[in-house]
């Protein structure tokens, strides 16, 4: 049974394209990495955490939990392998010493210098498809869905 008030309209069918695009573009941007990521027994969390720390050197366990919305114990995980295996050092805080200050080691630099460079091929493919004009409107898309809370987060005007 269907009525008027439920039929599809071409707004909807906008914001389904749009999701639908989002899915795909996420599966192909992530496809790569992932495959790299594989071979070295590591996941997307470890991606994540290679990633912020690289952006971020010297924040604290807490930042990256705030960045990531992860548990403690999935961080600890995560981090203690990426420790254990030389692509992070954790640091104390000179100011406090119960705080842990986070740093890629080569190995990791290396490793994100790799993931990145993969992704942002892509990224530029696209940028040069899509025109210069688009892309100051991808990145307000971007923007505008990232909760309101983080946007402070990513570099860029608002």
């Amino acid at each position: 049974m269907s009525n008027a008030s439920n039929a599809p309209n071409a707004h909807d069918e906008e914001m389904r394209q749009a999701i639908e695009l989002l899915f795909y573009a996420y599966r192909d941007f992530t496809a790569e990495p992932d495959a790299i990521l594989a071979d070295y027994g590591f996941g997307r969390a470890h991606h994540r955490v290679i990633y912020f720390v690289r952006r971020h050197p010297g924040m604290t366990v807490s930042q990256l939990l705030e960045i990531l919305k992860i548990t403690k114990q999935s961080l600890a995980r995560v981090l203690r392998q990426l420790v254990d295996e030389g692509y992070v050092q954790q640091r104390p805080d000179q100011g406090d010493g119960r705080r842990r200050l986070l740093y890629l080691c080569d190995k990791g630099e290396d490793l994100e210098n790799l993931l990145t460079a993969r992704q942002g091929r892509r990224i530029a493919n696209a940028y040069r498809a899509a025109g210069p004009e688009a892309i100051d409107g991808f990145r307000k898309v971007l923007r505008g869905i990232i909760n309101s809370g983080d946007r402070g987060r990513v570099s860029g005007d608002d």
